[in-house]
């Protein structure tokens, strides 16, 4: 275990990594807007080792359509494959998780169910139930969008540099604002069905469209 600074330990360790997940504090407080640059995600993405996957929090409470959208278009601009997986309260918008990989991500269902089926990985099934996921489909239908389909949504949207920190800026005019609900469902109104994630069979796919209702 290592505590440091994540800016700090990203630019000045040799080592790879599988997984890197950032859930820093909210944007608005002073020094998180860092953890949100693009040259941050330039420094993490250096340090993925090949299949490896980074994931970024992005709250939608307390934030604001311009914050949200510069995060999610920073985000885009280091990991373009990028997808966007919504974590919902009470049916409205509250938080989103994004995930970037060097390479366009695929996720392969059977080779999904052969891992819960060993052994080895039986707390990891736990723990999802115990947050509500009893199975791949409940887990991949909070899947948002990606960025091939939000070009327009972001379109113009501020990307947030070293040299600016425009995001401290853009969210704190969201701090006590609850606009959750609204932001969530113009990203919403972009998602489709993302055909190429997946490698499943018709059946399967089939459910996981149910799943996912009001999408083309």
């Amino acid at each position: 275990m290592c505590y440091d600074d994540a800016r700090s330990f990203s630019l000045t360790t040799p080592e790879k990594f599988d997984i890197i997940t950032s859930d820093p504090i909210h944007p608005w407080v002073k020094g998180a807007a860092s953890l949100y640059t693009k040259e941050y995600f330039e420094a993490v993405k250096g340090h993925l080792n090949p299949g490896g996957v980074v994931t970024q929090w992005v709250p939608l409470y307390e934030s604001t359509a311009e914050a949200v959208k510069s995060e999610i278009a920073t985000f885009l601009e280091v990991f373009p494959n990028g997808t966007i997986w919504a974590n919902n309260l009470n049916g409205g918008g509250y938080d989103l998780v994004l995930l970037g990989q060097t390479e366009p991500t695929r996720i392969d269902v059977n080779a999904l169910r052969q891992r819960f089926a060993d052994p080895r990985y039986l707390a990891v099934g736990a723990s999802l139930g115990e947050a509500g996921f009893n199975s791949p489909i409940e887990l991949f239908s909070t899947y948002a969008g990606r960025g091939a389909d939000l070009g327009t949504w972001l379109r113009g949207a501020a990307i947030n540099r070293d040299r600016n920190l425009r995001l401290q800026y853009l969210a704190a005019v969201g701090f006590n604002s609850y606009q959750s609900e609204a932001i969530y469902d113009q990203l919403a109104s972009f998602r489709k069905f993302p055909d190429s994630l997946f490698v499943a069979d018709s059946a399967w796919m089939r459910r996981m469209r149910e799943a996912m209702p009001m999408m083309p």
